[in-house]
């Protein structure tokens, strides 16, 4: 009866969120997008490490939550953190295109900003130009997906919006 009990609690979605929380205050982070490779991510105090999970600044984090970009998590717009690699620091040079963003002259794969998302909604992308890249903030291209939703479309990234540098664990 207890076993049976116990069972019924596990298969009930109860395992996932112990999990879970192991793995948050473990500093492990589960990236399940096409952003990066799907797999485990370790916190690190390495602030060297270019993969970073961050709160987008508004109106980019509601915007993003509302439509289903992100899911539910601890960022101030009650979505989960997104995981970037950064392409571009304080001083480097970031121009971007239709033909995508280029970091220091050199256009970074699947970046071309696209006008709608998988809904067929219009997608935004940050004004088309030539910018360096300011102190205090960064920029984060995924080039794993072209549909990922990143400075593309939310420019500069805040470093105080930056949660945590990452390490890759165990990836695909």
């Amino acid at each position: 009866m207890i076993l049976r009990g116990l069972l019924v609690l596990l298969s009930s979605g109860f395992t996932v969120t112990v999990v879970a929380g192991v793995f948050y205050f473990g500093g492990i982070r589960v990236n399940a997008s096409a952003s990066l490779p799907i797999g485990l991510y370790r916190v690190t105090s390495d602030l060297a490490a270019k993969l970073v999970a961050f709160c987008p600044a508004e109106p980019f984090g509601s915007l993003s939550a509302n439509r289903g970009y992100r899911g539910k998590g601890n960022c101030p717009d009650g979505a989960e953190p997104l995981m970037k690699p950064i392409v571009a620091m304080a001083g480097d040079t970031v121009t971007v295109s239709p033909a995508g963003v280029a970091v220091n002259g050199v256009l970074r794969p699947n970046s071309a900003p696209i006008p709608f998302d998988t809904k067929h909604r219009p997608l935004a992308h940050w004004p088309y130009g030539r910018y360096t890249v300011a102190s205090g903030t960064a920029w984060v291209i995924s080039s794993y997906n072209a549909r990922s939703f990143d400075s593309r479309y939310i420019g500069p990234v805040p470093s105080a919006s930056i949660r945590s540098h990452l390490r890759p664990l165990l990836t695909e």
